[in-house]
């Protein structure tokens, strides 16, 4: 068989807690193809100008490799790294069009919170669709905290940024 019938896969690699770069930096110096997708983390308490980066799965990263031809031993004693993930004993493939997509996800800019605090919006997706609410605060760059009259009580519901709308002046 020729090595274009078994073409390298992307597996998932657990690794042990916080040991996300030691196993990377490992699994790279035996020549293996790693991806360990990283988001922009909030800043430091002790230097807020300092930029962070957070795992974007922690405790995981991915690994390409030829499930008949690479040899997987190494893998197991490498440092940082667990175990390969396996269901019914046998690595499972990561779809290549999942990888791409996290990737093209990370590199699209952030949206920009365009609500202000106290300010009526209304929500046009999920189980509240075209419900109106207050916008509260924004919870990361993707999520927002809003308040909504449930029941004849207001309730706190966080959800999707792009799930909101702003409402038109109020006449």
């Amino acid at each position: 068989m020729s090595q274009s019938e078994h073409p390298a896969r992307w597996y998932l690699i657990q690794t042990k807690p916080r040991q996300e770069a030691r196993a990377e930096e490992h699994l790279l110096r035996q020549s293996f193809e790693c991806y360990r997708p990283l988001k922009a983390g909030e800043p430091k308490k002790r230097s807020p100008r300092t930029l962070t980066e957070e795992e974007l799965f922690p405790g995981y990263l991915f690994i390409r490799m030829d499930q008949v031809h690479d040899n997987w031993y190494p893998i197991r004693s490498t440092r940082g790294v667990a175990r390969i993930v396996t269901f019914g004993g046998n690595p499972v493939p990561v779809q290549d069009a999942l990888i791409e997509q996290i990737r093209q996800r990370l590199l699209a800019p952030p949206p920009q919170v365009m609500f202000k605090q106290g300010e009526h919006v209304k929500i046009k997706a999920g189980s509240f669709c075209d419900v109106e609410a207050i916008f509260l605060a924004a919870d990361g760059a993707e999520r927002a905290v809003i308040l909504l009259n449930l029941l004849q009580r207001e309730q706190k519901v966080t959800l999707p940024l792009n799930n909101l709308s702003s409402l038109e002046a109020r006449v």
